[in-house]
């Protein structure tokens, strides 16, 4: 690949909302970089497609839950090209819970992959893209979820509040790198078909909530990463800061 070729690294990249990036990124003409933590064959099989389809691609392991992994992440992107935009996309939920059941290692889980990872991707990102540090500039999207605002009580108020400080992430680094020809940005995803519900225990849980949605429908993983995409893009260059709920209308309570 060519250095000259603009990278987009998506973290969580292999499955759900992080794919459906990855390959419209890959259509838009980006390099991207697949990260996955466990799942090898998902993520090659995503590079074989966007490969065979004329896009750019490679997969790299990693853990955003660990500040070497993340290095080792960026450092692949750095031999792909030069970075144009970060996706924080890698997230995790778990089984539904009341606070006063969660023990410390779920919570030191859920915060270290929803908050700090993407505390420590960003920080990687700008010391690349900020014209600070002699870079072109570029784009930040980080992942929150409608749950910021609803709170997920009786389920998973942990990862709403995850998803909280996401929000706020997003206006303050947004902030401070605007003159630096960085934009920070935001979706919030409300109910999406993708297969993060079973791995929070609740494989069921589109079809339970869809009759609540407004739209009487999920969201699809493409529907909201061409919300991602337009954040990313030079459509989107005076847009910094924003929030973008993809939710279908679910903005509060049923």
């Amino acid at each position: 690949m060519s250095s000259n070729d603009p990278v987009a690294i998506v973290t969580g990249g292999s499955r759900g909302i992080g794919a459906a990036v990855c390959r419209l990124a890959a259509r838009a003409g980006y390099a991207v970089l697949v990260n996955y933590v466990s799942n090898a064959k998902a993520a090659e099989a995503l590079v074989a497609e966007i490969v065979a389809a004329g896009g750019k691609a490679e997969a790299v392991k990693g853990d955003v839950a660990s500040e070497a992994d993340i290095l080792k992440i960026f450092e692949a992107g750095d031999r792909l090209g030069t970075l144009s935009a970060l996706v924080n996309n890698a997230g995790v939920v778990d089984v539904p819970q009341r606070v006063d059941e969660m023990s410390l290692d779920r919570l030191t889980r859920m915060f270290a992959i929803n908050i700090t990872g993407s505390f420590l991707c960003a920080r990687e990102a700008v010391k690349r893209m900020s014209t600070r540090h002699g870079g072109k500039g570029g784009s930040i999207v980080n992942l929150s979820s409608a749950a910021a605002k609803l709170g997920a009580a009786n389920q998973y108020v942990d990862y709403a509040a995850a998803k909280g400080a996401i929000d706020t992430f997003t206006v303050g680094l947004s902030r401070e790198v605007a003159a630096e020809g960085i934009r920070v940005n935001a979706v919030r995803p409300g109910i999406i078909d993708t297969d993060i519900h079973a791995s929070g225990g609740q494989p069921d849980r589109v079809a339970q909530m869809r009759g609540q949605l407004p739209m009487k429908r999920e969201g699809t993983a493409d529907e909201v990463a061409k919300a991602i995409l337009w954040l990313m893009s030079d459509e989107a260059s005076y847009t910094t800061g924003a929030i973008l709920d993809v939710s279908g209308g679910r903005s509060t309570l049923p």
